[in-house]
């Protein structure tokens, strides 16, 4: 009885945090070629400018096509993605993982949400881009990227990261938080708290984030693994007790 209650109560080894790392590492190394390429654009000066005459036009459909319902809803994304909605968010998932001792997601989830919080203000400060007129929103800082674009994207895909098992169920919810994230950035175009560019480059920006932190940790995991199985096998000619038998 008391062997049996020994190995029940032995605790499950912690899943690694990517099922497929080969082909994980492979679309995070496409996504964040995409967001460096998308930044470096922004700071050349002629290629900002063709790309403020897409904004315009961006900006002046938004206005044109304004209705209270839509507004209504943009509103209620742009409270979801103020810091008094996603710090809470974070710190319940940040606690749900701690009391679940799963430390390797943990670390990912919040090493994600560490490392866009700093790009944030560090981004905005070196691009400096000046917001469009008449925001139907309050807003505080530079335009480029998008703070609510980021946050949104960088929380929700390393939520599901952290906390949905991979397979079928990871995929759809991972689907799920895309949607999310690029309703979250319409939103900040629509309601001329943002240029387009500057949303689209904060959900690219997150969502690079939440995939980065996760493949680092991921290989951590994995040779924090292979040490452990090696400290726990016997040296070459060492004789075990059972063999002495």
């Amino acid at each position: 009885m008391r062997a049996g209650c020994a190995v029940s109560g032995v605790s499950r080894p912690e899943e690694p945090v990517l099922a497929a790392p080969g082909r994980d590492v492979a679309v995070t190394a496409a996504v964040l070629a995409l967001t460096a390429a998308v930044f470096a654009l922004a700071a050349d000066h002629g290629v900002l400018a063709r790309v403020q005459r897409v904004d315009d036009a961006w900006l002046r459909l938004m206005v044109s096509g304004r209705s209270a319902p839509v507004t209504a809803i943009a509103k209620f994304f742009n409270l979801l993605g103020l810091v008094y909605v996603t710090l809470p968010v974070r710190i319940a998932i940040a606690g749900w993982l701690a009391l679940r001792r799963r430390w390797w997601h943990l670390a990912a989830f919040a090493a994600a949400v560490v490392l866009s919080e700093i790009l944030i203000g560090t981004l905005k400060g070196a691009y400096d881009r000046a917001r469009p007129p008449g925001s139907l929103v309050a807003t505080s800082g530079a335009s480029f990227p998008s703070g609510h674009s980021i946050a949104a994207s960088v929380t929700v895909v390393a939520a599901v990261i952290a906390l949905v098992p991979p397979g079928r169920a990871r995929v759809a919810w991972g689907a799920a938080a895309a949607v999310f994230s690029v309703l979250m950035a319409l939103s900040r175009a629509y309601l001329g708290a943002h240029w387009l560019s500057d949303a689209a480059a904060g959900v690219l920006l997150g969502t690079s984030c939440a995939l980065l932190t996760a493949v680092v940790v991921n290989w951590r995991q994995g040779r924090w693994r292979t040490d452990r199985a090696g400290a726990h096998s016997p040296a070459p000619g060492t004789v075990r007790p059972a063999d002495r038998r």
